[in-house]
C-alpha cells in the first residue's frame, strides 16, 4: 500500500506523539520530517548507549546545529532523557522536540510532567474511513481493523495474530508488568467479552480466578500500554438513576476480533456487534483527538435498562448515537434515543445501521454506518 495521508495534525512546537504499536508513529514523523534529527531507541546499540549516558544527547545535538527538528522514537525506553529534553528546549526554543512513545506507563512513573507543558500531549489512532478513502471495507475493517501495519500487510490475518502475540503478550513480558503471563493472557480472552459493554470488574475478576485488585492492575496496563480505553457514563444534569460502571473497549476493533474466543456457543452476531460499535466509538476518539476543539464522550445507561451507545458533547455539537448491526430498523431500536431526547432535547439523535438508505424515524436520523465513518473528518461536526 502507498503512503497514506493521515489527518493528524502537528502542533507548532514540541509534542509528545502517544499510540499503540503499528499505528504509524515512526512512517508519520519520516515523512513530515524526513531531513529531521533521529533517535531509534528500539535500536539495541543505540538504546544501551543512551540508557548508560543520557547526557549524550547534548553532544548530539549540539554536533547538530542545523538540524531543527528532533525526533526521539520511543521515548519510554529511555524515560532519563526527558530531563535533557527539558534543558534542551530551555536553551533553544527554535528547535522542536517530537517524542514518539507506544506507553504512557514508565513515563507517568518517573515524570513526563517534567516538561511542564513545554511539549503537547497528542495521540495517533488507528487509520479513518475518509483517510483510506477507497481502500476502507466495513466488512474488511470488522475482521482485521484499523491498524496500518494490519491494512497493509500481505496476509492481515496472520499479520494480527503476531501483532497480538508480539505487541501485546511479550511487550508486557518485556516490562516486567506481570508475573504470571498465563493469569494476564487469560485475563485477555475474559475481558474481551467487555469490549462494548459495561465493566465489571468483581465479575471478571470471579471469571479469572484472580483478586479484584490484579484485574484493576490488568485494566490500568492495557490502559497505559494505550490498547484499551474506557467510556464513562453521560451524566451532565441527570434526571434519571444512573449506571456507575463505565464502558470498555479494545483501541482497534481487529484486536478486540483476535482476542475474542470464537466457538459453538460464540454467536456471530454478538461478535460483529461488538466490533462495530468498537469501530465506530474508535473513529469518533480519533475525530475528537485530532480536532482542535475538545468534546466529552460518553455512553448513558439508566438502572431500569435503558442505554444508548455513545454520547457527544462539546463546541460542535451535542449528539447521541445508537449503533445496530442490522441492515433494517426496527421501532424498538429507536426507543432508548426517544427515551434520551425526552432529557436532552436539543441533542441530535442518529442510529448507524447496516443498511443502505437514509431515513427517518421520528426525531431519529438512520445512518447506514458506512456512510457516516467516511463522513468524519476533524474539525467538523460529527453530522450535520
Amino acid at each position: 500500500m502507498n503512503y497514506i495521508k493521515r489527518f493528524f495534525q502537528d502542533p507548532a512546537q514540541s509534542f509528545f506523539l502517544f499510540g499503540p504499536r503499528g499505528t504509524g508513529k515512526s512512517t508519520l514523523m519520516k515523512n513530515r520530517y524526513p531531513d529531521a534529527l533521529w533517535l531509534d531507541l528500539l535500536n539495541p546499540e543505540i538504546l544501551r548507549r543512551f540508557s548508560a549516558q543520557p547526557e549524550r544527547l547534548f553532544e548530539l545535538v549540539a554536533a547538530h546545529p542545523e538540524k531543527k527538528v528532533v525526533v526521539i522514537d520511543e521515548i519510554q525506553k529511555i524515560p532519563a532523557l526527558l530531563s535533557v529534553v527539558h534543558a534542551l528546549i530551555e536553551q533553544d526554543k527554535s528547535v522542536e522536540y517530537i517524542l514518539t512513545g507506544s506507553s504512557s506507563r514508565k513515563l507517568k512513573r518517573t515524570g513526563v510532567d517534567l516538561l511542564a507543558g513545554r511539549a503537547l500531549q497528542k495521540q495517533l489512532h488507528p487509520f479513518m474511513a475518509a483517510e483510506l478513502g477507497d481502500f476502507f471495507s466495513v466488512e474488511q475493517a470488522l475482521q482485521i481493523g484499523m491498524l496500518p501495519i494490519i491494512v497493509g500487510a500481505k496476509d492481515p490475518l496472520q499479520a494480527l495474530q503476531a501483532y497480538i502475540g508480539l505487541c501485546v503478550k511479550e511487550e508486557v513480558q518485556a516490562e516486567g508488568l506481570v508475573r504470571n503471563l498465563e493469569s494476564f493472557s487469560r485475563f485477555l480472552e475474559i475481558i474481551s467479552f467487555s469490549h462494548a459493554g459495561t465493566l465489571n470488574i468483581s465479575t471478571i475478576a470471579r471469571d479469572c480466578e484472580v483478586k479484584r485488585k490484579t484485574v484493576e492492575n490488568y485494566i490500568e496496563i492495557l490502559e497505559e500500554l494505550l490498547l484499551a480505553f474506557k467510556v464513562p457514563v453521560f451524566t451532565r444534569r441527570a434526571k434519571r438513576d444512573l449506571s456507575s460502571h463505565p464502558k470498555f473497549y479494545f483501541f482497534d476493533a481487529g484486536v478486540y476480533r483476535a482476542l475474542r474466543p470464537k466457538g459453538i456457543l460464540d454467536r456471530v452476531e454478538e461478535i460483529n456487534g461488538g466490533a462495530l460499535e468498537g469501530l465506530v466509538v474508535q473513529h469518533v476518539r480519533a475525530w475528537n483527538d485530532y480536532g482542535k476543539e475538545s468534546h466529552d464522550l460518553a455512553f448513558w445507561r439508566t438502572r431500569s435498562g435503558l442505554e444508548v451507545d455513545l454520547i457527544v458533547y462539546g463546541p460542535l455539537g451535542f449528539w447521541v448515537i445508537e449503533i445496530k448491526n442490522s441492515t433494517k430498523v426496527h421501532t424498538v431500536d429507536i426507543k432508548p434515543l426517544e427515551a434520551f431526547l425526552q432529557d436532552y432535547p436539543m441533542a441530535q439523535a442518529i442510529l448507524l445501521y447496516r443498511g443502505k438508505e437514509r431515513i427517518k424515524k421520528n426525531n431519529v436520523l438512520c445512518l447506514p454506518c458506512e456512510e457516516f465513518l467516511f463522513s468524519l473528518e476533524p474539525n467538523k461536526p460529527l453530522w450535520e
